[in-house]
């Protein structure tokens, strides 16, 4: 997979934790199945754009606003820069 697929997948595994829910719950609120969600959230899965939308729903942020945190967690050469829940959170 490629590493913005890995980044997304980070960046929603880290608004789901912050917000204290279980995959499951997260699923439920996405519509998604909780075996999905969490292929998605490994990067072993590149969501749809209509994923995308119910992912960035469940949240409450924008499609665009998660696709920008996990190309801002990009550096050049590959490097990648870990971000703490309550720094994303606060850029929304």
């Amino acid at each position: 997979m490629s590493t913005l697929t890995r980044r997304f997948g980070m960046v929603v595994r880290r608004h789901r934790t912050a917000r204290g829910w279980s995959q499951e719950e997260f699923a439920d609120r996405a519509g998604l199945s909780r075996s999905y969600s969490g292929e998605v959230e490994r990067g072993n899965s590149t969501p749809s754009l209509a994923t995308v939308l119910k992912i960035a729903a469940a949240l409450g942020a924008t499609p665009s606003a998660l696709v920008e945190e996990a190309e801002r967690d990009i550096r050049p050469g590959g490097v990648s820069v870990a971000r703490s829940p309550a720094a994303s959170l606060a850029r929304l």
